[in-house]
């Protein structure tokens, strides 16, 4: 299992621009108010699926065998990933099979149904779903597609990397969610082959900071559970591919509490006209948190996805009206 080259993602972008174009990077002045510094926000809640995982889904399924395309992909997921290989699927015609948690987001179960895929729930979270399709697939001969210990994933998300850094070549930060961590493991492989300056932060919920603990420990942690409004980022353990690219090449991560993942959305809303989800919205999270760091910096905060469900939103906007516009907010340790 061989971490993508930045050769890698360069190759990726015929395939995924074959089917996408490059999403907006955009400046919102209140927000630079909001966070006391140039901020440039990577739109990838603007993409078909409102997510930047197509991108991925796109560049591995144009690479399948013939004898894969054949047997149809499995793979688990909590929304945005799964979405991926439902439309990647359905450009190249192959069957596709996602495995979900139990009670998981309705409207994305119901955006990958009418992408053509087959939507089975199964288990208390995305680490009980994906623990499923491990087992059966074997059984069932389908090509099991991981969500984070896929070259070709990483690979292909690393295109929206690629954009940023073509505009921003000398931008001091990119903050980035981790989930399974292919878009900051992306990010990291573009800075890094392009030689820039580049700082990448990783941005984690405290209700499900396996990674950042294993990141920042000794050795690699799982939880029990988890507990986050924010689903993108609900994960319980790490994996081995995109944690080897993040433990060597990351260069922090922050932890962000329920208050605060909400706070990033309502800011999202209110100071970029975006309807971002939790995972989404993080990354404006963490910067607010940063305060001090990045003030008066160049940052790039990575909206990897907008599709929050109606129950959240309602939820997020009722426990607080509006966003504070006084800056705060101290550097994690």
């Amino acid at each position: 299992m061989n971490p993508p080259s930045f050769e890698d993602l360069e190759a990726a972008r015929p395939r995924v621009y074959a089917h996408l174009r490059a999403t907006p990077l955009l400046r919102h002045p209140l927000l630079d108010e909001w966070l006391g510094c140039r901020v440039w926000v990577k739109h990838e809640n603007h993409n078909p699926t409102g997510s930047f995982k197509i991108r991925g889904g796109l560049n591995l399924v144009a690479q399948l065998t013939a004898d894969e395309r054949r047997r149809g992909v499995v793979s688990a997921s909590t929304g945005n990933h799964g979405q991926s290989m439902a439309y990647a699927c359905r450009v190249h015609g192959v069957p596709c099979r996602i495995f979900v948690p139990v009670r998981n987001n309705p409207d994305k179960n119901a955006a990958m149904r009418a992408l053509g895929a087959d939507v089975v729930e199964y288990g208390r979270d995305f680490d009980e779903a994906r623990e499923r399709v491990e087992a059966l697939a074997p059984r069932e001969g389908w090509r099991y597609v991981h969500s984070a210990n896929e070259s070709h994933l990483i690979a292909g998300v690393g295109t929206y990397a690629l954009e940023i850094l073509d505009e921003l070549p000398d931008a001091d930060y990119i903050f980035a969610p981790v989930g399974g961590g292919s878009g900051a493991a992306g990010c990291c492989i573009a800075r890094t082959g392009r030689g820039a300056r580049t700082k990448v932060v990783g941005v984690q919920a405290a209700g499900a900071d396996a990674f950042a603990r294993s990141w920042r420990g000794p050795a690699r942690v799982s939880a029990e559970r988890v507990a986050t409004c924010a689903e993108g980022m609900a994960t319980r353990t790490t994996y081995d591919l995109t944690f080897s690219i993040l433990k060597a090449q990351l260069d922090d991560v922050v932890t962000l509490e329920e208050d605060e993942l909400r706070e990033g959305v309502r800011a999202a809303l209110q100071f970029t006209h975006n309807l971002a989800e939790g995972a989404g919205a993080a990354p404006l999270a963490a910067a607010r948190r940063w305060a001090s760091r990045v003030a008066g910096r160049t940052i790039v905060c990575v909206m990897s996805g907008g599709n929050i469900d109606a129950a959240t939103l309602r939820s997020v906007l009722c426990s607080h009206p509006t966003a504070q516009n006084p800056r705060g907010g101290d550097p994690e340790g």
